[in-house]
């Protein structure tokens, strides 16, 4: 970014005087630069080239492949907790079936325990009733055998009318006493032996429920298993997918390498052949991107309000939001004319890509290479930063053709 008002001069003065130095260098003799130098090229870069074509498709094959797996992963991560949510769920179920049958196992053990208490009242019961039962029977058995003699020897041995009367009355008492005390044993051992059956029901009931409940619990059983079994399934692929995205981004890591590798080797030899040329020619060709870590355009090329004077002013070329350090490229092949410091531009290069054609890269906090140096498109020649005068760490870029500024998107794009 540039300052206007007073500080336009002093810049402009600037920039003239690095043109007039970049021209000049452009009508030098050709006993310093070659003939033709912008699209450096020979057979063995342009084999290079192919095999990074090559490598770059099958990295982007390499990346396809890792996003396929990594969705899978997630789509199998989605099934296992979804799996697992309901093994908890169905675990938790067998648990209350399990409680739910040991509860009813201490209701039979405890109804069994009362019917065998009930069986031996209803034992007593029935015995005690047959041994009122038999010793009513003796005494009707003997009142028959002596027929009336017994109550004529009651009559004739009573003393008195009274006493007779009173030997009468305790016999009906006797009488009334046993048949009084067999329907109390009867009715007894009647109750006690429905209360045995109320209880036998009872556990009957509950010997029914806990069949149901185990059969519940064995259909529970079944389902954990199967469910268990495919939880451990999708545990195993989601094992295998991740070794397969490992393996994957090994691969993916060993193309990058390789692609690299070969263009280590191509800016080398276009170096090299760039060292035996003494003309510079720009032939057209496209620019790299010379922000290769950009967030963003934080400001396009023309007229702006000026972020810091608030006034109307002409942006010169493109801001590109950038993490500090990020590296800035060499747009195109060419020659550093100017690698320095400016009070407004900060740490800058100028770049001469021949035919009238520069290419300036401003704010950096860094600087790698130095003026008269032959650079080649897409080398790394300073890292971004927010020197000079500068809102934030961006890469100001600007093109100039023929002294004037022109929009750097015609040579992007």
């Amino acid at each position: 970014m540039i300052f206007g008002g007073e500080n336009v001069k002093r810049f402009k003065k600037a920039l003239i005087l690095i043109t007039v130095i970049s021209l000049a260098l452009g009508n030098m003799s050709t006993a310093t630069y070659a003939d033709r130098y912008s699209s450096i090229t020979s057979d063995s870069i342009r084999e290079k080239e192919k095999q990074i074509k090559e490598a770059q498709d099958l990295k982007k094959q390499i990346q396809n492949q890792i996003s396929d797996a990594k969705a899978l992963k997630k789509e199998l991560e989605q099934y296992k907790n979804e799996v697992a949510s309901y093994v908890e769920k169905v675990d938790q179920q067998l648990s209350e079936i399990q409680a739910k049958i040991a509860d009813l196992n201490e209701q039979i053990s405890d109804k069994e325990a009362e019917i065998e208490k009930t069986t031996e009242e209803l034992n007593e019961a029935i015995e005690t009733e047959e041994r009122q039962y038999q010793a009513m029977k003796d005494r009707i058995k003997f009142m028959y055998e002596q027929g009336d003699s017994f109550y004529l020897e009651i009559m004739f041995n009573a003393k008195s009318f009274g006493d007779f009367i009173t030997k009468a009355g305790y016999i009906d008492k006797l009488e009334a006493y046993d048949r009084q005390k067999l329907d109390e044993y009867t009715a007894a051992r009647e109750w006690t032996e429905l209360c045995k059956q109320t209880l036998e029901a009872e556990k009957e009931a509950l010997d029914e429920a806990k069949a149901a409940a185990e059969a519940e619990e064995e259909t529970v059983s079944l389902l954990l298993a199967e469910k268990e079994a495919e939880l451990a399934n999708y545990k195993y692929k989601i094992h295998n997918t991740e070794q397969e995205i490992s393996a994957a981004e090994a691969s993916y890591a060993e193309e990058v390498a390789v692609i690299e590798a070969l263009e280590a080797k191509i800016l080398e030899e276009k170096k090299a052949i760039a060292a035996t040329m003494t003309r510079v020619v720009y032939d057209g060709g496209q620019f790299a991107w010379p922000c290769p870590n950009y967030v963003r355009i934080t400001e396009e090329f023309g007229w702006r309000t000026h972020p810091i004077t608030g006034r109307q002013e002409f942006h010169s070329g493109l801001d590109m939001g950038a993490p500090g350090g990020s590296p800035i490229l060499a747009a195109y092949d060419g020659v550093v004319v100017a690698a320095q410091y400016n009070w407004s531009m900060g740490n800058y290069i100028m770049i001469d890509h021949g035919d009238g054609l520069y290419t300036i890269y401003m704010h950096a906090s860094a600087l790698y290479v130095n003026a008269g140096a032959v650079v080649v498109r897409g080398e790394t020649i300073a890292a971004v930063g927010t020197t000079g005068q500068s809102t934030g760490n961006h890469l100001h870029f600007g093109v100039r053709l023929n002294g004037q500024y022109v929009s750097p998107w015609s040579y992007l794009k």
